[in-house]
């Protein structure tokens, strides 16, 4: 910092304020150290700045999954929104694993972190007591319902987006409905959807049937598991599926296709998530859009706003709701 002050002609304490509020210095004085910091290639030691200040500017991000494209964007829409707060985030993964969460937790919570941003609202006991006792905002994200939010909450009901989708299938005269799902024991929020679907048929006096793998809910998978379907059911027709996500639903298509059974004539279909090819495979799929960009944006607002606040924030949690894109497969 001493070099940048010396090449800007400012002050090292300028430098200083630059890096941590960047607005409260004057237009000439940060033009003329973002010049220098470009000029010497300098780095900033964020760690040293860690240690004066007892924390970071790093907020721990825990998702399932990164590969699923739910949590990508989730992820990238977090990373937009705190980027401007100069926060940057720190990423895990856990494969659905509890006892990976749990470390990660603590691999966060270690690097002192100005929050933390975990999927779902049900965790392990460990992972509960450390989220319980870190002394940073935390903000559970894509889940509502269930246990009650340990600190703050975004997302939505996924025992209503079961529901939904089989009260869709059941308005458009299916009479047996059948969910699709993977990975079940692990997906505690794929979980929920299924048993948001069988109880909402149950209600409605519908035949329902649960089909579902311990695999990840892949494409390949969805048309194992219509594949199966067929098979139990021996050639039954007006048949609804849900899907607990579009991938799944993918598959069921594509194994229709091969076995030249009619979609939706013979079997509706609906998914979950609205993917990029939902709206272009062929027929279109129906399917239910939670809003993945808006959980990240939520989150990351609560952040900065409990960042703000200090002692004083609130606690609030956020329903964002989904919607239901119906298409050509119901």
């Amino acid at each position: 910092m001493v070099d940048v002050a010396r090449r800007a002609d400012v002050s090292p304490s300028t430098v200083s304020l630059f890096l941590r509020r960047p607005e409260a210095v004057s237009p000439r004085a940060s033009d003329a150290v973002q010049a220098a910091i470009r000029e010497l290639n300098y780095v900033p030691n964020m760690m040293a700045g860690g240690l004066a200040a007892a924390g970071s500017s790093v907020v721990g991000v825990i998702v399932p999954s990164v590969r699923n494209a739910f949590f990508a964007e989730t992820v990238a829409a977090l990373q937009r929104e705190l980027g401007q707060a100069r926060l940057q985030i720190m990423l895990g993964h856990t494969e659905y694993d509890q006892a990976v969460e749990t470390e990660l937790v603590r691999t966060a919570l270690s690097w002192a972190p100005a929050a933390l941003v975990i999927a779902g609202t049900e965790h392990g006991k460990t992972t509960r007591q450390l989220l319980e006792a870190a002394r940073v905002p935390v903000v559970q994200v894509w889940e509502l319902g269930g246990e009650a939010p340990i600190d703050m909450a975004v997302g939505f009901h996924h025992y209503e987006v079961g529901a939904a989708a089989a009260r869709h299938l059941a308005a458009r005269g299916r009479r047996r409905l059948v969910f699709f799902s993977g990975r079940a024991n692990d997906d505690k929020r794929a979980a929920q959807r299924a048993a948001g679907f069988l109880a909402a048929g149950r209600e409605m006096g519908l035949a329902v049937q649960h089909l579902s793998h311990p695999a990840p809910a892949t494409t390949e998978l969805g048309g194992i598991l219509f594949a199966r379907m067929l098979k139990e059911f021996e050639g039954a027709e007006g048949v609804g599926i849900g899907c607990s996500n579009d991938l799944l639903a993918l598959g069921a298509i594509f194994e229709a296709q091969r076995r030249q059974v009619a979609i939706p004539a013979q079997y509706a279909i609906i998914g979950f998530g609205d993917l990029e090819f939902a709206a272009s495979c062929n027929p279109a799929l129906s399917t239910i859009k939670p809003f993945g960009d808006l959980i990240g944006s939520e989150a990351a607002r609560l952040i900065i706003k409990s960042l703000a606040d200090g002692e004083a924030r609130e606690h609030p949690s956020i329903d964002t709701g989904f919607g239901l894109v119906h298409r050509q497969t119901s």
